[in-house]
């Protein structure tokens, strides 16, 4: 998929005064957030795996020739293995359990072990308990940098600074650390205090810093305002981003808005529910989605009639809008309530659960289709724009946007 242009929220204000886009490149590549979530599932642990002389069109995972196999590679490892004392036995079963997902081939399924459960609960919360500081790490000589100290943040307040090295946290020296594990030091529970130390300037001062970890919310809603027409960018459906969409639209309205571009390329999608209260804000009395399970099964999520969207609107999305973004796009289309413009999206009609298993881990596979208000199902189609505007990357300026704007213009001006 192709690596888009990122807004963020200083250069969008000022941007969006000549209704152009600024360009800022994003190290690393982009990755989609594959999980649709719809709710979080209950411990399972009363759910038993299927027995040898069970009557199933399935053979039993753990038959006893499956047991014997594992018994016999463990035994070759003990006895084999160059580097025995540093193997990590808890690794070799989450290794089992990613196996037994890997095996679905389901592309959207995983089993995520106990650190990795907790980044996914925090990733659909949009919030975590930390110094709100952002770090990079050179890949070849894996030096921790301080890229950015959000203005009145933890580390703002602490005196971390952009630019300082991160050498040490709590003690514990991090340089042949991998980010993932840094980062993982780094929060903690709100309220309580991690020790920093970096090296700061040219000389390369040691300086260690005391930081109160505090509960920091991921801005996943920007929006400004000009000449009467609002754009509002939403990044990814996190439990944070209703009430920040609802600032946004209210922002909105307060500064005049006549028409609006809501701008979900590049939203790799997220939270099933976030996605239908925030269409609920748009959308007049009726039917947003519905999803199926492989029974048959119906849910169906629905607007009222207190809340509906009738200035002129325009969606833009592209390839990597997806799941969540594409239930959007799909039920506006479906309604006729605003135009969809851009290029064809993603291609994701399938919902995926959590499940939470007994230790705390967490299952994630494909369980149920969703469908468009008109019935349409997207998977591996993705939805046809309504006025097709391919990006020019040859351009200085956001040419989708700079359309969008003027099709809005051109809307209000025929109303």
């Amino acid at each position: 998929m192709k690596e888009k242009n990122q807004f963020t929220r200083g250069a969008l204000l000022g941007a969006f005064a000549m209704f152009l886009a600024v360009v800022v490149s994003v190290a690393g590549g982009w990755a989609l957030k594959e999980v649709l979530q719809k709710k979080e599932i209950p411990q399972i642990e009363k759910i038993a795996p299927k027995k040898d002389n069970e009557d199933s069109k399935e053979e039993a995972l753990l038959d006893k020739e499956t047991l014997k196999k594992l018994l016999e590679i463990q035994g070759i490892i003990d006895k084999y293995y160059l580097y025995e004392d540093e193997i990590d036995t808890q690794k070799m079963k989450d290794g089992l359990c990613k196996g037994l997902l890997y095996g679905l081939e389901d592309l959207y399924a995983a089993y995520y072990d106990t650190m990795e459960s907790k980044e996914v609960k925090e990733s659909f919360a949009g919030s975590y308990s930390g110094t709100g500081a952002t770090m990079s790490q050179d890949q070849e000589t894996g030096i921790i940098t301080i890229t950015e100290v959000p203005e009145g943040s933890p580390a703002a307040e602490g005196g971390l600074m952009e630019g300082d090295i991160l050498i040490k946290v709590d003690g514990e020296d991090v340089r042949s650390m991998d980010l993932g594990q840094v980062v993982n030091l780094v929060k903690g529970e709100d309220g309580t205090t991690v020790k920093l130390t970096v090296l700061r300037g040219e000389d390369e001062e040691e300086v260690t810093l005391k930081i109160i970890r505090r509960t920091i919310e991921k801005q996943t809603v920007d929006y400004a305002v000009r000449d009467g027409i609002s754009y509002i960018r939403i990044d990814e459906f996190d439990d944070v981003t209703l009430e920040q969409f609802k600032s946004a639209l209210a922002g909105s309205e307060e500064e005049g808005m006549e028409g609006l571009v809501i701008d979900l390329r590049g939203n790799p999608g997220g939270n099933l529910d976030t996605v239908c209260e925030i269409l609920d804000l748009l959308l007049p009395k009726g039917l947003i989605v519905y999803t199926e399970d492989k029974e048959g099964n119906r849910d169906t999520y629905t607007s009222d009639e207190e809340h509906q969207f009738n200035k002129p609107m325009v969606v833009l999305v592209d390839e990597s809008s997806a799941s969540a973004s594409e239930i959007f796009a799909g039920a506006v289309q479906d309604y006729e309530r605003g135009v969809i413009m851009g290029v064809t999206t993603y291609g994701k009609g399938v919902v995926q659960n959590l499940f939470t298993l007994s230790d705390g881990t967490i299952l994630k596979f494909t369980t149920e289709e969703y469908f468009t208000p008109k019935g349409r199902n997207i998977h591996k189609k993705g939805i046809e724009p309504d006025i097709e505007v391919e990006y020019d990357e040859e351009s200085e300026s956001d040419n989708q946007l700079e359309e969008a704007v003027r099709h809005v213009r051109k809307m209000i001006e025929e109303q």
